[in-house]
C-alpha cells in the first residue's frame, strides 16, 4: 500500500509529539540519563559471545519484565520477547505489530577481560556501543512508552535478539520471521545498532561465506612422497579464486579469510580447510562468486588427483573436498518511497536532523529481503573503536536519538493500524 504523502508523514509525527503521554516520554527520557548508562554498564559486564548469549538474555528479560512489558517470554534460540499491546484491541488480536529490536550478542569470546569502567558519560568496555548502545535504547524506549501511558493504535513487540555478529548468521531475526503465525503480523521492523542519530542502514549489504574442507589419505613426508597434498590443493583452489574479477559497480568484495591444515612440518597433511566471504549489494554477484568458487575447488582437486594417478596408476588414495555454506546474508532495499523512510524523513524535519541512508549488513536484512519495511539506527550518542578491546560510547546526544527512535516507533505504529 502507498503510504501518504510526505507532508501528511510530517502532520502526522508533529501531532504525535504535540500529544501530552508522548510528552510524558519525552520527559522521562530526559529525567533518566544514569538509569539508561546504569543498564548499560551491567550489560556490557556480561559474557554474550556468538552462541553464548544465554546470561545476557536472562538479564534482558529480567529488565523486560521490570519495564512492565506484556508477555516476557524467551524462545527456543534465546530471543527475548515483551510486548506493549494496542490500547484498544483484546490481548489474543491477530493484527499487525512493529517490532524494535536489538541484538544482545557481541563478536567476543567468553574469555575476554571485560572490566567496563564508566567516567562521567563515558563508557569504555568491549561491546559498549555494539550493541550496548542499541539494547540500553531499546530499554529506554520501553520503559518510557509504560512509564508514560501512551497508548498504542498497534501493538509494539520488543526483541532482544541473538546471532547477529560473525558467524551468528543473523540467526536470532532469521528464526523470529521462521515463525510464521507472528512473522505474518508484522509491518514494520526497526533494529537498534550502535549509536549515533545521523544515519540509517536502509541498504542491506549481502554475504555469503563458505568453508572449504580438502581431505586425503595423509602420510609421512618422505616415505609417503607423492600422495597427493590437501594444502597444496587448497593453495591452488584459492590462488585460482583470488584472481576471480570483481566489479565495482555494484561493489563486490571477495576475502580469503582463514586457513587451516596439517599435523608437523614432516608430515602430508590429512586435511587442509579455508573460510571465504563474499559480498555484494547484487544477488547475481553472489551467485556467481558461489560458481567460482566451486569451480576452483572441483578443478584444483582434479589436477592434484590427476598428478597423483599419473606417477602412481595402482596406488595414492585420492583427495575429497567439501564447501559447506556457513553463512547467508540477503541483500535487499527499502524503496525510496517506502512508509517507514518517509516517517523518519517527517521525525528528522520536526527534530531539526538529517539522516544519511547508509549501506551495511544487519539483522535489518532479514525483513527487507522479505519486503517488510525495516532499517537499522542507532540509539543516539557516540561510539567508537567497535569490535576491539578499545571500545566506548559517550551518551552526550543520547536523549535526541532516542527522541528520534521513540517518534519513528510511534508513528509506524498509526501507519499499520491503518493497513
Amino acid at each position: 500500500m502507498t503510504f501518504l504523502p510526505r507532508s501528511s508523514a510530517f502532520s502526522r509525527v508533529t501531532t504525535l509529539a504535540g500529544q501530552r503521554p508522548v510528552h510524558g516520554a519525552f520527559a522521562w527520557l530526559h529525567g533518566n540519563p544514569k538509569r539508561i548508562m546504569d543498564w548499560q554498564l551491567e550489560m556490557v559486564a556480561i559474557p554474550a559471545p556468538p552462541f553464548g548469549e544465554q546470561a545476557r538474555s536472562n538479564w534482558l528479560t529480567e529488565r523486560f519484565e521490570e519495564a512492565g512489558l506484556h508477555s516476557v517470554r524467551t524462545d527456543s534460540v534465546g530471543n527475548v520477547f515483551g510486548f506493549l499491546p494496542a490500547a484498544n484491541l483484546p490481548s489474543d488480536s491477530t493484527g499487525p505489530i512493529v517490532v524494535i529490536s536489538a541484538h544482545v550478542d557481541t563478536v567476543f569470546p567468553a574469555d575476554t577481560p571485560l572490566n567496563p569502567v564508566v567516567d562521567g558519560d563515558r563508557l569504555e568496555a568491549p561491546g559498549a556501543c555494539d550493541n550496548g548502545a542499541g539494547l540500553a535504547g531499546l530499554l529506554a524506549i520501553a520503559n518510557a512508552l509504560v512509564e508514560a501511558g501512551v497508548e498504542l493504535p498497534a501493538s509494539l513487540l520488543f526483541l532482544g535478539n541473538v546471532g547477529e555478529e560473525g558467524e551468528g548468521d543473523l540467526r536470532g531475526v532469521r528464526h523470529l520471521y521462521n515463525q510464521r503465525a507472528l512473522a505474518g503480523r508484522i509491518a514494520a521492523h526497526i533494529v537498534l545498532d550502535g549509536a549515533g542519530a545521523d544515519s540509517a542502514v536502509t541498504q542491506a549489504l549481502g554475504s555469503k561465506r563458505y568453508l572449504v574442507v580438502i581431505s586425503g589419505p595423509g602420510g609421512h613426508s618422505f616415505t609417503d612422497a607423492g600422495t597427493p597434498n590437501p594444502i597444496a590443493a587448497l593453495a591452488s583452489a584459492l590462488a585460482v579464486l583470488a584472481e576471480t574479477p570483481l566489479p565495482s559497480d555494484p561493489r563486490t568484495t571477495l576475502n580469503l579469510g582463514t586457513i587451516q591444515g596439517g599435523t608437523s612440518v614432516n608430515s602430508i597433511p590429512e586435511s587442509a580447510q579455508a573460510s571465504i566471504d563474499f559480498r555484494s549489494t547484487s544477488p547475481d554477484q553472489l551467485l556467481l562468486l558461489e560458481v567460482a568458487l566451486h569451480r576452483a575447488v572441483e578443478d584444483a582437486v582434479d589436477h592434484w588427483n590427476a598428478r597423483a594417478k599419473a606417477s602412481f596408476p595402482l596406488g595414492k588414495d585420492q583427495l575429497s573436498f567439501s564447501i559447506e555454506k556457513i553463512g547467508d546474508r540477503p541483500a535487499a532495499l527499502l524503496p525510496n518511497d517506502s512508509p517507514l523512510l518517509e516517517t523518519l524523513r517527517a521525525v528528522d524535519r520536526h527534530l531539526g536532523l538529517r539522516t544519511d541512508l547508509r549501506l551495511g549488513s544487519t539483522d535489518a536484512n532479514i525483513p527487507l529481503s522479505l519486503g517488510i519495511p525495516s532499517l537499522s539506527m542507532g540509539a543516539g550518542g557516540e561510539g567508537g573503536g567497535a569490535h576491539t578491546q578499545a571500545e566506548w560510547y559517550c551518551a552526550r546526544g543520547r536523549e535526541i536519538g532516542l527522541k528520534r527512535v521513540l517518534l519513528l516507533t510511534l508513528a509506524m505504529t498509526e501507519w499499520a493500524a491503518e493497513q
